[in-house]
């Protein structure tokens, strides 16, 4: 039982036009009201007042007036946490935002710790824990795509997946756990075929969910691009043109670039982190030289490598030596600056001659959409299906699956071999919990603490 009420300012630290102090608990109406007057011909208290109603007046703090507000009152269980919730709209300053909230406090109410009222979401059954993620999840959501991923989970999606694999292991379980109490009977041939084909299509499921988990983490986290190339190849005018603004200085001067840049673009709907760093040659600068190694360390840590080369140029050993270094399985060679080549110059055979080039002119956007596809197309090795996107799993289910699978694999074994029924009986036992743990049919304090703290307060 929850016997606290909590507050906790609902909105983003700053200046705005409005700011948002929620509570919930038992007390929401009652420490509410002992703070706020309504302004208007009628007379209310608002633990009398009618659910999701809204009412105009003050908060006074010490007979004094605090703020001009709208407070919202939400009685349990049509609420986000399904507790009583009081929401009261004040001015979105700093200063009676913390004020509002200080008065609650005096009033009895605690201040919520992070991701608290969606902690209570889920221990009061309104959500599972997979749903409590994904509302972290539609928050922090760089892209559309990342989006519909969040709110596809949020109604249930993976949910109602993991529940179907949780009741098929223990339809098994039961099954198994009756011929251990009744020993006497022997497991029918035609019982036995069904619960290995149960078993069978339990860890397929897990395969096919666990092959979300490389799509979940691009669309939560999403890549790193690092872009390299030798001086003046054009990177940050690359960078520029990615991001469509100008964010690093473009310069006809060699070795403008001494650090790396870091810059997130949304690309077809993959949220793409772009470094842009320093050019790439023999030099005796020492700022120069931190820069390049700075280079060579981010694209060691990269996931996509773009490598830009001016089209102008004649290929050079250095060029050679650069390709050799960044021997990497995933990169894009980038040839710059084709709008500046003739029709019969080596710059242009370049460009005929080599199909996994892509050609661009940083200078009038040719090319640049291409190279967007292609960086899609190399993500998702093929492009994302349509219907793919709506479960897409983090890193903590993929390590519960893989638990589960693990177990369920163990279980199938033993019992086509013919092991004593307990070992079975015992390892799915362990691939039941493991699912369950996803959606929190299995939790710990320590679990729930894990998730939880991520979250920003108020949420």
């Amino acid at each position: 039982m929850i016997d606290d009420t909590i507050a906790a300012v609902a909105t983003a630290v700053g200046e705005a036009g409005l700011a948002v102090i929620r509570v919930s608990g038992p007390e929401s109406f009652a420490i509410a009201g002992r703070c706020f007057r309504p302004l208007g011909p009628q007379k209310i208290s608002l633990p009398d007042v009618p659910s999701h109603t809204v009412h105009y007046g003050k908060i006074f703090r010490r007979n004094r007036a605090v703020d001009e507000v709208l407070v919202s009152v939400l009685r349990a269980p049509r609420t986000y946490t399904r507790e009583d919730v009081v929401e009261i709209s004040c001015h979105g300053g700093t200063v009676p935002t913390k004020a509002v909230l200080e008065t609650l406090l005096e009033q009895g109410a605690r201040l919520a710790e992070p991701g608290e009222f969606t902690r209570r979401a889920f221990l009061n059954g309104r959500i599972d824990l997979t749903q409590a993620e994904a509302v972290a999840d539609v928050i922090r959501a760089k892209t559309d795509l990342a989006l519909v991923a969040a709110n596809e989970q949020l109604a249930g999606k993976l949910s109602r997946r993991i529940e179907s694999l949780r009741n098929e292991l223990l339809a098994v379980l039961a099954h198994l756990e009756a011929h251990i109490d009744f020993p006497e009977e022997d497991i029918a041939p035609d019982d036995q075929t069904e619960m290995t084909g149960k078993i069978r299509r339990a860890i397929q499921s897990m395969d096919r969910l666990l092959v979300s988990a490389t799509e979940g983490k691009i669309l939560r986290h999403g890549i790193r691009a690092v872009i390299v190339g030798r001086p003046n190849a054009g990177k940050s005018s690359l960078l520029n043109c990615l991001l469509d603004q100008d964010r690093a200085i473009v310069s006809r001067v060699a070795g403008t670039t001494r650090d790396t840049i870091e810059e997130t673009a949304n690309i077809r709907g993959i949220p793409v982190v772009f470094v842009d760093t320093a050019g790439l040659r023999t030099s005796g600068d020492a700022v120069e030289r931190e820069g390049m190694r700075r280079s060579l360390e981010s694209a060691a840590k990269a996931d996509l490598i773009i490598m830009v080369v001016d089209a102008t140029r004649v290929a050079d050993p250095e060029e050679a030596e650069l390709t050799r270094q960044l021997n990497s399985a995933v990169r894009f060679t980038i040839l710059n600056k084709i709008d500046l080549l003739d029709s019969g110059s080596e710059g242009s055979a370049r460009v005929r001659s080599r199909p996994d080039v892509l050609p661009v002119s940083c200078l009038t956007g040719e090319g640049i959409e291409t190279l967007k596809d292609a960086i899609s197309e190399k993500v998702w090795q093929g492009g994302l299906a349509g219907g793919r996107a709506e479960v897409a799993i983090n890193r903590r289910h993929q390590h519960a699956l893989e638990r589960a699978r693990k177990a369920s694999k163990t279980a199938l074994d033993s019992l086509t071999a013919g092991r004593t029924l307990e070992l079975v009986a015992l390892d799915l036992r362990i691939a039941t919990d493991a699912v369950g743990e996803i959606v929190g049919k299995t939790s710990t304090d320590d679990l729930l603490d894990l998730i939880f703290r991520e979250f920003c307060l108020g949420k």
